[in-house]
């Protein structure tokens, strides 16, 4: 089976895969990507490769996402055991996916046809605060990319009415700038606040010059028939789940 993906109108081949269309069981039901959860291997592969087949390459690589802003730049293809710890990755080899994984963090995919580079990175809050996603457009930028010939497309993420924080995170946001108060909102409790964390995202990508910001508008937490959610199989108490894939290559 081809597992189904949502693509953002970037001219390279690229998805944001959904769970469906993979071989995985109970909480990691079906298209389980990550590396690093307790899924059967076995199926994770298999599911990373039914992916690769999908975007129609011959590699795809991975990191060990740690939430940082590590950019991890992809001469050759690795084996996934050999993957570095980082949180986005950028290449201009063609036939190789560059893949991150989420389940609540927002995903982006970044294109600059013209020079034939691409990136991807996983932005949670943490790596959002600390620069990823402008030390992709760095990195991207060292291997011959212009920044203003740069599109990006943010997947699908938690969104502002699903992602109610505590004092802590606001508190740490609010501190790398007071201006940054503009993505929260009152909670539904009393010190919680709701945090609108790919509209943080965009706005990063605009103030670093992007040309092109596209953002799917997706919220992983209110839509478990597509999407995993750490947060919501928290609320849950369902324990350890799957993640989705999101890649991006050049053809």
């Amino acid at each position: 089976m081809t597992p189904p993906f949502l693509a953002a109108g970037l001219d390279a081949p690229h998805g944001f895969f959904t769970r469906a269309g993979g071989v995985s069981t109970g909480r990691f039901a079906t298209l389980n990507c990550s590396l690093s959860g307790r899924d059967d291997p076995r199926a994770v592969a298999e599911n990373r490769a039914r992916a690769r087949t999908a975007l129609g390459v011959g590699a795809l690589v991975g990191l060990f996402q740690v939430h940082g802003a590590a950019v991890a730049v992809v001469e050759e293809p690795w084996h996934d055991e050999a993957r570095p710890e980082a949180d986005a990755l950028v290449t201009r080899r063609r036939d190789v996916a560059l893949g991150i994984v989420t389940a609540d963090c927002a995903p982006v995919l970044f294109l600059d046809a013209e020079a034939g580079v691409i990136g991807a990175a996983h932005a949670g809050w943490r790596g959002a605060l600390a620069g990823v996603l402008e030390a992709t457009v760095a990195a991207m930028e060292r291997l011959g990319a212009a920044r203003g010939r740069i599109s990006a497309a943010i997947g699908p993420a938690i969104r502002q009415p699903s992602y109610e924080v505590a004092a802590d995170l606001r508190d740490a946001v609010l501190a790398a700038d007071p201006a940054h108060a503009r993505f929260f909102v009152d909670g539904a409790r009393p010190g919680r606040w709701r945090f609108d964390l790919p509209g943080f995202c965009a706005t990063a990508l605009a103030r670093a010059g992007i040309a092109r910001v596209i953002d799917l508008g997706l919220d992983t937490y209110a839509d478990p028939a597509r999407f995993f959610s750490y947060r919501r199989a928290t609320h849950e108490g369902v324990g350890p789940i799957g993640h989705q894939l999101s890649a991006i290559a050049l053809s």
